[in-house]
C-alpha cells in the first residue's frame, strides 16, 4: 500500500481532470459513432444520477468491512464493446456503485450463477440478451434495476427495464450528490475457464495504480496528483488504440482506462459480436490507428493474413499489444513479416494482480516466455515462505505485492490462500509458475491448474502448444491432460488444421520433438475443425479436457 499521506485516486476524479483539459478530443470511436471525453462524461453522469435515484450506492464504508466483504450495490455489464460499456463503468463509480463484468457467452445456468454470486442489484445489457435476462430475473429478487441497450436484434424491453439511451442522452449532467472514494470497488470476475468464476475485489486507487495508468511500468514512478494527469494528457497528441478483446475481460478494461488517463482515443470494432480481421485492417487505415490490442494467436494470425492480402495504408500502425493468451514466436514473426518495423508487445497480468510484466519483440529479436518484471513483481518459493533471489534453482510462484486486491467476494478462505503474507508483506499469488532468472528477467511457465503431471514430470501446456503451433499446417491448438494408467496423466493435443492442409498425428509429434523434450510430447492428437475459445481468444481448458478424454485421433 502507498504512503497514507500520498494522493489517493478515484476514476471519476481522474476522468474529471482529463475532460477539463481535453474535453473536445475523441475518446470513443465505433464506426460512425464518435464521442468526445466531455460527451462520455456527461452521459455517464446522467447514468450515475439515474442509479442514485433508484437508491443504489454505498451502504457500508470499506473501513467496516473485511477484505472479502462488499458494502456497495453491484451492477453487472452484460454487453458488447461500445461507449455504453465504458459509460456503464464510469457512471457506476460516479454513483458509488461497483460495476462488474458479465461474460456474454454464458448459458442460462452460468449467468444465473454469476448474478446470484455477485448479488447484483442492477444490470446493463444489450437487447440481444433480453430473452436470457427475462429467463433468469424471476429467480433473482435482488436484481431490481434493468437497463437495456437497444441494438438490431429487435427484442422488446424486458418487463420493468428502462431504455439506456433514454437515461443518458438528455437531462442534467451534474453528478449525483455523493463523493466517490478511493476505497470504492472495482470488481472483476475471473473467466472460470478452469473452475467457477470468482469476483476479485479491488480498491479503486489500487487498480488505478497497477492497471489504469497510475504507474509507469518501466520506472515504477507513481502518479502524484490530478494536475499531473491533466498535464500528461495535454502533452499526449491523442494517439489511437484499437481494442479488439471484449471489455468483459480485464485486459481490455485496463487498456481503455489507461487510454482515459493518458488522453488516447479508443477505437472499437463496428461489429463487436464477432472478430473480423479484414474490418480491423480497414479501420486501422481509416482511423490511423497506432496500436492494435489482440489476445494470442487466435487473433494475431488472422490479422497477419488480413494485412498480407490488403493494400490498405497501414503506415500509422506501429504496435501490436498482446495479453491474456499465448502469442507464439511464429505468430509474432508473421506479424513483423507482413508489417515491417512492427513492435509486438506482450503483457502479463491476471484478475488478481493487475499488470505485472512485459516483453517487446522487434524485427530480428522475436521470442516468447521471458519478461521484464514490473516494480512489484517477484517469484515466491514453492512453500510460500520466502521471496526468491534472481538466479534461484527450481520453479516458484509468480507473486505481486503493493497494489493488490482486497480479496474474493464472499470467500475468506480463498482470499487467505491467494493473498498470503510473506516476511510481513501481503502478496497476490494466483497460481502462475515462474523462474526469476540471473539477469533479473522472469521466465513464465504457465498456470499450475493447467499443468500436466506425467510420470512425475511437470509439463506446462503452453510450451507444448508453442511447439505445435510452429508447424505450418497447424491453425490452432490447445493442450490438455487425460488420465493414464501408466503415467497418471498423459499429454493430449487438440488440433485444428489450416484449411486444405494435411498433417497426421505422428508428423505433428515429430515436429514438436525438435523443440521440446520427449516426455513433453503428446501421447495423442485429437483433430477438431475449430478450437473452442472465449470471445477474447482465451483457451477453454474445460472443453479441451472433454475432447482429450472423449476424442479419438
Amino acid at each position: 500500500m502507498s504512503d497514507t499521506d500520498a494522493q489517493q485516486f478515484t476514476v471519476p476524479g481522474a476522468a474529471d481532470a482529463v475532460a477539463a483539459v481535453i474535453g473536445d478530443r475523441d475518446f470513443i470511436v465505433q464506426g460512425d459513432r464518435r464521442y468526445t471525453y466531455a460527451q462520455i462524461l456527461e452521459r455517464s453522469n446522467r447514468l450515475a444520477r439515474y442509479l442514485h435515484s433508484r437508491g443504489l450506492g454505498t451502504k457500508t464504508e470499506r473501513s467496516e468491512l473485511a477484505g472479502h466483504e462488499v458494502g456497495q450495490d453491484l451492477l453487472g455489464i452484460y454487453a458488447y464493446n461500445g461507449p455504453e460499456y465504458v459509460e456503464g463503468m464510469l457512471g457506476s463509480w460516479r454513483a458509488r456503485v461497483a460495476p462488474f463484468n458479465v461474460n456474454y457467452r454464458y448459458v442460462k445456468s452460468e449467468l444465473q450463477y454469476l448474478l446470484e454470486d455477485s448479488g447484483a442489484s442492477a444490470l446493463i445489457y444489450h437487447a440481444s440478451f433480453a430473452p436470457r435476462v427475462a429467463d433468469v430475473k424471476r429467480s433473482l429478487p435482488r436484481l431490481r434495476v434493468l437497463i437495456q441497450i437497444a441494438d438490431d436484434s429487435g427484442n422488446d424491453l424486458v418487463h420493468g427495464a428502462v431504455d439506456y439511451e433514454s437515461i443518458v442522452r438528455s437531462g442534467s449532467s451534474a453528478p449525483p450528490p455523493v463523493e466517490p472514494s478511493p476505497d470504492d470497488l472495482y470488481v472483476l470476475y475471473t473467466g472460470g475457464t478452469t473452475g467457477m468464476p470468482k469476483g476479485v475485489l479491488w480498491r479503486q486507487h489500487d487498480i488505478f495504480m497497477t492497471s489504469f495508468g497510475g504507474r509507469n511500468m518501466a520506472t515504477g514512478e507513481l502518479t502524484q496528483s490530478y494536475d499531473e494527469i491533466a498535464k500528461r494528457v495535454q502533452e499526449n497528441p491523442g494517439t489511437k488504440i484499437f481494442t479488439l478483446p471484449p471489455l468483459m475481460h480485464g485486459a481490455a478494461q485496463w487498456s481503455v482506462m489507461t487510454a482515459l488517463t493518458t488522453g488516447q482515443t479508443v477505437v472499437f470494432s463496428e461489429n463487436p459480436s464477432r472478430f473480423d480481421a479484414d474490418e480491423v485492417v480497414q479501420t486501422v487505415e481509416k482511423e490511423k490507428v497506432l496500436a492494435v490490442q489482440v489476445v494470442g494467436d487466435a487473433m494475431a494470425r488472422p490479422l497477419a493474413d488480413a494485412i498480407e492480402r490488403s493494400s490498405a495504408d497501414l503506415s500509422s500502425m506501429a504496435v501490436v499489444a498482446n495479453g491474456g493468451a499465448l502469442l507464439t514466436p511464429t505468430a509474432k514473426q508473421r506479424l513483423i513479416d507482413v508489417k515491417p518495423g512492427l513492435i509486438v508487445m506482450d503483457g502479463v497480468g491476471s484478475s488478481e494482480t493487475g499488470i505485472q510484466m512485459s516483453h517487446m519483440s522487434t524485427p530480428g529479436a522475436v521470442s516468447t516466455g521471458k519478461f521484464t518484471a514490473g516494480p512489484d513483481t517477484f517469484v515466491a518459493s514453492e512453500q510460500l515462505d520466502s521471496i526468491l533471489e534472481p538466479g534461484h534453482d527450481g520453479i516458484g510462484w509468480l507473486a505481486q505485492r503493493g497494489f493488490v486486491p482486497l480479496g474474493y467476494k464472499g470467500d475468506a478462505a480463498k482470499t487467505a490462500k491467494t493473498f498470503p503474507v510473506i516476511d510481513g508483506v501481503r502478496f497476490s499469488i494466483p497460481g502462475d509458475r515462474a523462474r526469476h532468472l540471473v539477469d533479473a528477467g522472469i521466465e513464465l511457465l504457465g498456470r499450475e491448474s493447467q499443468t500436466i503431471n506425467s510420470g512425475g514430470e511437470k509439463i506446462f501446456v503452453e510450451e507444448v502448444e508453442t511447439a505445435l503451433l510452429s508447424h505450418p499446417a497447424v491453425k490452432d491448438v490447445v493442450v490438455s491432460g487425460r488420465p493414464s494408467e501408466r503415467w497418471g496423466q498423459e499429454v493430449v493435443a487438440i488440433v485444428a488444421l489450416v484449411d486444405d492442409a494435411n498433417a497426421d498425428a505422428q508428423e505433428l509429434i515429430d515436429h514438436a520433438s525438435n523443440s521440446i523434450a520427449r516426455y513433453k510430447l503428446p501421447k495423442a492428437v485429437v483433430f477438431r475443425p475449430v478450437i473452442e475459445r472465449s470471445p477474447a481468444g482465451k483457451a477453454d481448458y474445460r472443453w479441451a479436457k472433454e475432447q482429450a478424454i472423449s476424442g479419438s485421433a
